[in-house]
């Protein structure tokens, strides 16, 4: 289960469950878009697909190199999407890749 540390959320690595901040990197795998991770502790990778079918009204959760924001899909173009942080009400448009449904 995910845990906030500040500003980010942790989540933990899937071998040794050690809770950590990981922004990810954009990757390829299996010849799909994904985010790789990689656990400090351990040296475990793995990989999550980045969402494919997201909808406005979505709720998202977006990891940046600042911040961790919770929100709501405004609007979905190819490689970004449009974001409402529900705890601010700013929108802002991030990389699709960030983007982890909710």
């Amino acid at each position: 289960m995910s845990r906030s540390i500040g500003a980010h959320t942790a989540d933990p690595c899937p071998r040794c469950r050690v809770e950590e901040v990981r922004i990810g990197i954009p990757s390829s795998a299996r010849g799909r878009d994904a985010v790789g991770y990689r656990c400090d502790r351990c040296g475990h990778t793995w990989f999550r697909p980045v969402e494919g079918d997201l909808d406005v009204y979505d709720t998202v959760r977006v990891d940046l190199p600042e911040a961790t924001i919770y929100g709501t899909v405004q609007q979905v173009e190819d490689d970004r999407v449009h974001v409402r942080d529900t705890d601010s009400g700013q929108t802002l448009w991030v990389d699709l890749w960030r983007v982890i449904l909710y």
